[in-house]
């Protein structure tokens, strides 16, 4: 689907690959940002070269070397990612359209995630890791086109970090959150998530679009 309008949030296809929209800046003839899902790679287009897609249940994707499946009808747990798909966000709440996020606990069907934001059950749809059977992969438009071992590396997070070493935050790294006005520094990291000093927990790959998180400070391990 040819868009007319786009929008921050949107699940493109640019060069048989989804990506997702964080900005547009119409003074610009290349004015959409958009960041491919699979390695959070940036890249500058226009909206003739990208093709709109709607999330929907039972697809599955590469979400940072990882692979997962949109259930509708799971019920979210925590640990869980969500993908925001109806964003109705309240006053104290900020989330946008797709965006996606971890659940921190759950109140009477409505999550709390990892950023404090709280999600109504009608809003977000969950992201089960793996592929589910019968499922409608949407990582590749054309997945005939992709070769089978770069299928395969393609799930692998080791290979984010092999292919690129300033996509990975290390301990002691401090950010600006964006929407909050906050500080803060990594205290501690797993394989795909970051830890701040205030507790707040996120998926790694948030780190890498500058409308949430702004790298203040990188600390040198050398």
């Amino acid at each position: 689907m040819k868009l007319l309008q786009v929008r921050k949030g949107q699940f493109v296809f640019y060069k048989n690959e989804l990506h997702k929209v964080y900005s547009v800046k119409a003074m610009f003839k290349k004015s959409v940002h958009l960041y491919r899902l699979k390695d959070m790679q940036q890249v500058l287009t226009q909206a003739s070269e990208i093709q709109l897609y709607r999330p929907k249940h039972n697809d599955t994707f590469i979400f940072y070397g990882k692979r997962y499946t949109i259930d509708q009808n799971a019920k979210a747990k925590p640990g869980d990612y969500i993908l925001i798909v109806k964003p109705a966000p309240d006053f104290l709440d900020h989330y946008s359209l797709n965006e996606i996020e971890k659940v921190e606990s759950i109140e009477d069907g409505n999550v709390v995630t990892t950023r404090d934001n709280g999600v109504k059950h009608h809003e977000y749809v969950v992201m089960v890791p793996g592929k589910a059977e019968a499922s409608q992969e949407i990582s590749y438009y054309d997945k005939s086109l992709v070769p089978e071992d770069q299928q395969l590396k393609d799930e692998s997070i080791s290979y984010l970090v092999e292919n690129d070493d300033s996509l990975k935050p290390v301990v002691g790294d401090i950010y600006m959150d964006v929407k909050s006005n906050t500080k803060a520094m990594i205290v501690a990291m797993t394989e795909d998530e970051v830890v701040f000093g205030h507790g707040v927990r996120i998926h790694v790959a948030e780190l890498l679009d500058d409308t949430r998180y702004t790298l203040l400070y990188q600390f040198d391990e050398d």
